[in-house]
């Protein structure tokens, strides 16, 4: 946020930013503009909060379906230097045997060196709580969580809302099972 003027900050969408995977990147979101806004205030007044950084965690509504991704695509962390494995899989945002439940489609982007997880991707129906379970993986990837450690998770579970394991745990343990060495 430090412009080549002394004492001169800039924050939003005209501005480079830091990007947690992926160094500095241009990022124009609204979450992004906002919480380099309440930095740069909090600054202004004599505070030294520093801009945590962004994962690109966005989300759309396509007519009656959501699409929603945070941090890298496959694409991306191998230009960024990570040896990434993408799994896609699909699971339901609650139990199939209770009415009302929809279909999730779930790409999973991960670091085959290390198991730390670096993206995901996830769409289904409006209903099915896409932007919410695409804030779990902003979460463990904002934290540098393995794959595998996503599993460990203790997530709300009840029929009408939800499974044992979360959609979300469920398309990390496919990565951990398509992409553990032989």
């Amino acid at each position: 946020m430090r412009t080549g003027l002394p004492d001169i900050f800039a924050a939003g969408d005209c501005v480079i930013t830091h990007h947690r995977l992926l160094g500095e990147t241009y990022l124009p979101l609204g979450t992004t503009t906002h919480k380099q806004g309440r930095v740069a205030g909090e600054n202004t007044l004599g505070g030294t909060r520093q801009f945590a950084g962004s994962l690109g965690t966005q989300v759309v509504k396509i007519f009656g379906q959501a699409a929603a991704r945070t941090g890298l695509r496959d694409h991306q962390a191998a230009t960024a230097g990570f040896d990434p494995g993408t799994t896609e899989t699909q699971a339901d945002d609650h139990k199939a045997y209770y009415p009302g439940s929809h279909r999730i489609n779930l790409r999973v982007t991960g670091d085959r060196a290390t198991g730390r997880l670096l993206g995901m991707q996830l769409f289904g129906h409006q209903e099915a709580e896409v932007a919410k379970r695409v804030d779990i993986a902003a979460a463990a990837i904002f934290h540098g969580m393995t794959v595998d450690a996503v599993s460990d998770l203790d997530l709300s579970y009840t029929p009408p809302l939800g499974s044992p394991w979360d959609a979300v745990q469920m398309a990390t343990q496919a990565w951990v099972r398509q992409t553990r060495p032989r």
